[in-house]
C-alpha cells in the first residue's frame, strides 16, 4: 500500500508523452454554452451559481477591479471542476502539482500588483511603510512587508495544493485500511468504509471551498491594488 501512496499524485503518460494538457482542458467541455432562448436545468443552475458568487465576490471592486469578473469566474469554474474531476475513481488531479498552482498564482498575483503600480503608485508604495514607523525601524519594516508581498503568490499556491494533496492522501490510507480489514474484521471494515464515505463528502466540499477560497484572496489581492 505505501508504494502506491503517491501513484495518484503521478503525471498520466500515454506513449511517452504527457496528458496534463488534456486533463487540464477538459473541465472546459463541462460549461456549454447555450444558445437556446430556454436554457435547460444544468445551465441554468450554472448561471445562477455565476451570478450569485460573482455578485458577493465584485460587490466591493471599483470599475477597474470589475474589469476582471471574466478571469475570476474563470479561474474558480476551472479549479473547482478540476477538483472535483480529481475525485473520480482512477482519475489525476492536477492541483495536487504546486508547478501547476504556481502558473496560476504568480500571474495573477502579478497583474494585480502591476496593475496597483501603474494607477495608485504612491498608495502601494505606502504599503510598504505603515505612517507613523520610528526611523531605526524603516529599514526592516521595508524589508519585511516586500518578503509578506512576494510570499503570497507561494502561500495561494501551497494552500491549495497542501488541502487538495492531504484530503486525496487520507482517502487513500483510508481505503487502504477499509480493505485490508475485510480480511481481519468485518465491523471494523464496516466502520472505516463509513469513514471512507463521510470523508468523501467532506472532500466534495473542501473541493469547491478551495476554488472559492484561492479566487477569493486573487480578489481581494486586485481589491488592494485597485
Amino acid at each position: 500500500m505505501n508504494e502506491n501512496l503517491f501513484a495518484s499524485f503521478v503525471t498520466p503518460m500515454v506513449l511517452g508523452l504527457p496528458l496534463v494538457t488534456l486533463i487540464v482542458l477538459f473541465p472546459s467541455f463541462l460549461f456549454p454554452t447555450s444558445n437556446r432562448l430556454i436554457n435547460n436545468r444544468l445551465i441554468s443552475l450554472q448561471q445562477w451559481a455565476l451570478q450569485l458568487i460573482s455578485k458577493q465576490m465584485m460587490n466591493i471592486h471599483n470599475t477597474k477591479g470589475q474589469t476582471w469578473t471574466l478571469m475570476l469566474m474563470s479561474l474558480i469554474l476551472f479549479i473547482g471542476s478540476t477538483n472535483l474531476l480529481g475525485l473520480l475513481p482512477h482519475s489525476f488531479t492536477p492541483t495536487t502539482q504546486l508547478s501547476m498552482n504556481l502558473g496560476m498564482a504568480i500571474p495573477l498575483w502579478a497583474g494585480a500588483v502591476i496593475t496597483g503600480f501603474r494607477n495608485k503608485t504612491k498608495t502601494s508604495l505606502a504599503h510598504f511603510l505603515p505612517q507613523g514607523t520610528p526611523t531605526p525601524l524603516i529599514p526592516m519594516l521595508v524589508i519585511i512587508e516586500t518578503i509578506s508581498l512576494f510570499i503570497q503568490p507561494m502561500a495561494l499556491a501551497v494552500r491549495l495544493t497542501a488541502n487538495i494533496t492531504a484530503g486525496h492522501l487520507l482517502m487513500h490510507l483510508i481505503g487502504g485500511a477499509t480493505l485490508a480489514l475485510m480480511n481481519i474484521s468485518t465491523t471494523a471494515a464496516s466502520i472505516t468504509f463509513i469513514i471512507l464515505i463521510l470523508l468523501t463528502i467532506l472532500e466534495f466540499a473542501v473541493a469547491m471551498i478551495q476554488a472559492y477560497l484561492f479566487t477569493l484572496l486573487v480578489s481581494l489581492y486586485l481589491h488592494d491594488n485597485t
